[in-house]
């Protein structure tokens, strides 16, 4: 039997790092119709909605296929809420599923495959939690802490001084694109991280999220890049 997995896209209106970003435009389209266009591609994913408390990005959202069931209420939309309050309101309001899915609009480089490789990942595997991640850009065995005399302490301590990237230990960090999980577990933990939490890890261009304006600079040229090909 194949399992029922609810998607969700979240959405708020407010945003300090770039404003109004989930519906801006990014080489061509809202920000957020990235994420939409994808999610529905999928062969996987049961339902696909948004939560938001914003009417202008419910109606972005409506005219790209989202479904929008209920308007995220405003104290859930603050700058402080935590995210997984967002996730468990909508398993809430949306019952009914085996698997939950939260695909944030600010990752607009993560594909159709990425999605669907992640859960086949997560089903066969039987696991409860499930993040993508990207190996980082930069070591933090070669990352510092800097005290006001401007001395340097290393944030991770090694036996040796290590010279080349290549003897550095691989290490990867979240990219915020891809979250899953069995909503019993989840209603259980609360959160997406764990213990038993297990890493799929996504390359490096496709793993760019958008906080600020660079960022939002960057995904723009690489879109585009995309599109040409």
């Amino acid at each position: 039997m194949n399992p029922k997995i609810l998607a969700i896209i979240p959405a708020r209106g407010g945003s300090k790092g770039v404003p109004r970003k989930n519906i801006r435009d990014l080489a061509g389209k809202p920000l957020i119709a990235w994420t939409i266009e994808e999610a529905k591609k999928s062969k996987y994913i049961t339902r696909l909605i948004l939560s938001s408390d914003d009417d202008e990005i419910i109606e972005i959202a409506k005219r790209y296929g989202c479904e929008v069931p209920f308007k995220r209420p405003a104290e859930l939309a603050k700058d402080d809420t935590p995210g997984i309050e967002t996730v468990l309101h909508t398993i809430e309001k949306c019952p009914g599923y085996d698997y939950v899915v939260l695909l944030q609009p600010t990752s607009p480089l993560r594909t159709v495959e990425d999605i669907d490789e992640c859960i086949e990942f997560f089903i066969n595997k039987n696991i409860d939690f499930c993040v993508s991640v990207t190996q980082s850009e930069k070591s933090p065995y070669w990352m510092y802490k800097v005290d006001k005399s401007a001395d340097m302490k290393p944030l991770i301590h090694l036996n040796e001084m290590v010279t080349r990237r290549q003897d550095l230990p691989a290490s990867y960090a979240l990219n915020g694109a891809i979250y899953i999980a069995k909503v019993d577990k989840l209603l259980q933990e609360r959160s997406f991280l764990n213990l038993n939490t297990k890493a799929f890890i996504m390359c490096r261009e496709n793993s760019f999220d958008i906080d600020t304006e660079l960022d939002f600079f960057i995904c723009e040229q690489l879109l585009l890049k995309r599109k040409k090909k």
